[in-house]
């Protein structure tokens, strides 16, 4: 088993550089005069592909084997045992150090010495590429040949940096979309998660829609200063058709206005929406370039695709949702039923759509529980905070409007595809309000580990910052509200240090302020959160992935070979480039419905009756018995008292912030974890002072939300 997943990774990674070497070569003249002609030969005389089949060949192919390679690789890394992993995590030393951070504040955030590396080079990638493309092509444009077509110089060399702008802006685009396939497995073979990416797609979109507006004004001057404005509007079906770029532009621009901070924290509606505009951007720049030229920026897309597919078959399920626990700090944890054979790490997040709130908004929250502590139940921490939100919190703490049950849909959990906190003689974990979620299924999972493994786990420091006292319930979530453990196991070492910053002493009114639970009835149509593909998810996937390329391949061969070759011949001239171009969309779509439709019915089928007995026999009080058992109104209030272990280790502060500097140094050992999840400026703190040099066993790792 190491041996297959050292094996893929190996190829994996070869199949990868081999790919970026040929972004390297691609402006140079060895690649022009020497490779690309012999891979048009090899690959474009094809009466079945066409000209396609050189940039299918040669840039499609290897990403989707690269995807396919890293499902293998996390299928059998997932199913190591814990002692296995320990002893893959003695030599982290090196890698701790490149993890650790190198800027703190500045536009890109909090940024580490390994992604300053690789962003550095990527910025060199492309500054190589726009270097080589002008000096290259420059070289060809002299007085005689502007004269030939009517331009000046300047005109010329304008027209042609603006086409390798547009170029330079493909290698930005072929990443895009990697950052946002949840569930791909190219994240987390390489020891992402989505909620860590998303700045890289932030910082791709940045770039990707800076270039092709500077692409498109180019263009425009050119156009304008050779009076010939009326190729704006241009849609040539044998050639680039202008008006479907800029289309394409106009939606990525509507895109990129509402994602910067400002806009989006107010108007977060208007951003999420506005994103669905995706799909027009990416259509009409595949109708702009045409599909032959397209495949070089398209497989990342294409993965982005089968993933969203996924994600909307797994949405269209109601999830049973056995009960909310309402607390005074104007937060939610509710409680789903889950499959037991589902497993996530500490740290995940969870999409969640509520129809009777909003049919469309989707919102990822943090998963509390852990999957070995809970094996049967999941649950998210939601706070009231925007507008979505507060509805949910006003809906269920009215007590005029009792619910007996709730409907619910999911996407996810998606996260790290392993931990490694184990490693770690301690582990520091700083928090700023309801940034504590994470925190909570990192602390029952250590819980879990130590039960269920009888291993020694980290001693945990907890530094938490509440606002007020109200807030303080949010320490109650730290223990599940049934099943396995509800009380701190004795040997775990834990120390909780929580400030309350806007308050100098205990109010009154907090003593008599009680956690509500409801509890919901079950619907015959509910099912449990499970693995859209099953307990091999992972095969699962590449299996979609190869099959569906395989299919779309087979169906494409037959349509050019008997449809498309008989009109055009190759020549790309008679054929209309804008009719191939659809016709490719519609059969890479049907391609990827067709495959992942079936993988995700052969799956319910074969564990839907366990699925539904386990939904059925899930140990949660009825909502319908008597008050003395959780109540008749489907409402239970639980003493605010919190569980007496907990009350033991906490120290509360009142009226102070947390003397970070202070707390850190405080912790002993030779290796001391350091997770942050709150606001930008506590993050910051943190990251300054692991990255200081004051003490060389801190060991940082920001967790933000930057959804």
């Amino acid at each position: 088993m190491e041996m297959i997943e050292g094996v893929s990774k190996f190829f994996m990674m070869v199949v990868f550089l081999g790919t970026i070497m040929l972004w390297i070569m691609m402006p140079t003249l060895t690649y022009r005069n020497k490779w690309l002609p012999y891979m048009r030969l090899k690959f474009g005389a094809s009466t079945y592909f066409g000209s396609s089949g050189t940039t299918l060949s040669m840039y499609m192919l290897p990403m989707i084997v690269v995807a396919c390679l890293g499902c293998v690789y996390l299928h059998f890394k997932t199913r190591k045992s814990p002692h296995q992993n320990d002893r893959e995590k003695n030599g982290v030393v090196v890698w701790s150090a490149l993890r650790k951070p190198m800027l703190v504040k500045g536009p890109l955030g909090i940024v580490s010495v390994t992604e300053i590396m690789f962003l550095a080079m990527f910025v060199a990638l492309l500054l190589w590429s726009f270097i080589t493309y002008l000096r290259n092509n420059f070289a060809t444009i002299t007085p005689q040949s502007v004269a030939a077509h009517g331009e000046s110089l300047w005109q010329a060399k304008l027209e042609s940096a603006a086409l390798r702008i547009g170029l330079i802006g493909n290698i930005c685009l072929a990443f895009l979309f990697l950052p946002v396939a949840r569930g791909s497995s190219l994240l987390p073979a390489v020891g992402l998660t989505s909620e860590s990416s998303i700045k890289y797609h932030i910082w791709l979109g940045h770039m990707v829609l800076t270039i092709f507006t500077v692409h498109g004004l180019c263009y425009i001057i050119y156009w304008v200063s050779m009076h010939e404005t009326s190729q704006m509007i241009m849609w040539d079906t044998k050639d680039i058709s202008n008006l479907a770029g800029e289309i394409s532009l106009v939606a990525g621009l509507l895109m990129w206005a509402t994602t910067f901070p400002a806009i989006r924290r107010r108007f977060f509606e208007i951003f999420f929406y506005t994103h669905y505009l995706y799909i027009v951007f990416m259509l009409f720049f595949l109708l702009h370039v045409g599909i032959t030229f397209s495949f070089i920026a398209f497989p990342g897309f294409y993965i982005f695709m089968v993933d969203r597919f996924l994600r909307f078959l797994q949405s269209r399920d109601n999830i049973r949702v056995l009960s909310a626990r309402i607390l005074p700090s104007h937060t939610i944890e509710l409680t789903f039923s889950k499959n037991p054979r589902l497993v996530y790490s500490p740290t995940s997040i969870l999409f969640v759509n509520i129809p009777s709130i909003s049919k469309l908004q989707w919102h990822p929250f943090t998963i509390t529980s852990s999957s070995k502590l809970e094996p049967e139940k999941l649950s998210v921490v939601i706070k009231s905070e925007g507008k979505w939100s507060t509805k949910l919190y006003q809906r269920l703490s009215s007590s005029s409007d009792q619910i007996d049950h709730l409907a619910v849909s999911v996407e996810g959990p998606y996260g790290p595809a392993s931990t490694d906190f184990l490693r770690h003689e301690a582990l520091v974990m700083v928090s700023g309000g309801s940034g504590i979620t994470p925190f909570i299924s990192v602390i029952r999972d250590l819980i879990a580990t130590r039960q269920s493994h009888k291993r020694k786990v980290p001693k945990i420091t907890l530094i938490c910052a509440f606002k007020n006292s109200s807030e303080i319930s949010m320490l109650h979530l730290l223990l599940p509200l049934s099943g396995l453990q509800t009380e701190l196991p004795s040997d775990i070492d834990i120390n909780i240090e929580a400030f309350i910053t806007r308050e100098k002493e205990p109010r009154s009114e907090a003593t008599t302020e009680k956690i509500k639970t409801l509890w919901f009835k079950p619907s015959l149509s509910d099912q449990p959160i499970s693995s859209i593909l099953g307990p091999n998810s992972w095969l699962w996937l590449g299996g979609i992935l190869s099959s569906s390329f395989l299919i779309f391949l087979i169906i494409m061969g037959i349509i050019t070979r008997y449809y498309i070759y008989p009109i055009d011949h190759n020549t790309n001239k008679i054929y209309s480039l804008t009719s191939k171009t659809i016709i490719y969309i519609l059969v890479i779509c049907v391609s990827i419905m067709a495959t992942s439709c079936a993988a995700v019915f052969w799956n319910k089928k074969k564990y839907s009756n366990v699925d539904n007995k386990q939904v059925q026999n899930v140990d949660v009080p009825s909502p319908t018995s008597s008050p003395t058992s959780c109540g008749n109104n489907s409402l239970r209030e639980i003493e605010s008292s919190p569980q007496e272990s907990l009350v033991q280790c906490t120290n509360l502060h009142y009226g102070e912030r947390p003397n970070l500097i202070k707390l850190l140094l405080g912790v002993e050992g030779s290796s001391v974890g350091v997770l942050v999840c709150g606001p930008q400026k506590m993050r910051q703190k943190v990251a300054k002072i692991c990255s200081s040099g004051l003490a060389k066993n801190l060991h940082f790792e920001s967790i933000s939300f930057s959804w």
